[in-house]
């Protein structure tokens, strides 16, 4: 027998990916691994979150992802990226969940990625953070 759960062809992991709508933003959760087998999903996910949002706030939620690979990240600059292009808000919820912070601030996207710690607070009008 052999075993294909790595080869991104034969992979079962999935992403499970809710989007709704809270005042005039759109929030995007986003459960489970994001690897090169479903980096493509996040990134669909979101495009579709700020094409709903139109020229309001979208919000994608990590706080349930348990892995973050550089195809997940690359996902993310690249919807980063759209957003800027449009000139459209997109926040970032990664809270404390090492499995995701870890890579962002390893690749110094921390300094380029609007990150939250909370979806309350990314909802927040300008995103104004809790501070001193």
């Amino acid at each position: 027998m052999s075993d294909h759960s790595d080869d991104p062809a034969t992979s079962s992991t999935t992403l499970r990916i809710s989007v709704y709508e809270t005042g005039s933003a759109v929030v995007v959760t986003v459960a489970g691994e994001v690897d090169l087998a479903t980096a493509a999903q996040l990134e669909s996910a979101a495009s579709r979150g700020l094409e709903q949002a139109g020229k309001h706030l979208c919000v994608i939620d990590l706080t349930s992802v348990g892995f973050l690979g550089s195809p997940g990240l690359s996902a993310l600059v690249r919807a980063a990226k759209q957003a800027e292009n449009r000139q459209e808000p997109l926040r970032i919820v990664v809270d404390s969940n090492r499995p995701v912070i870890r890579p962002i601030e390893i690749s110094g996207l921390d300094q380029v990625l609007s990150l939250y710690h909370t979806v309350e607070e990314a909802l927040r009008p300008q995103g104004k953070q809790d501070g001193p």
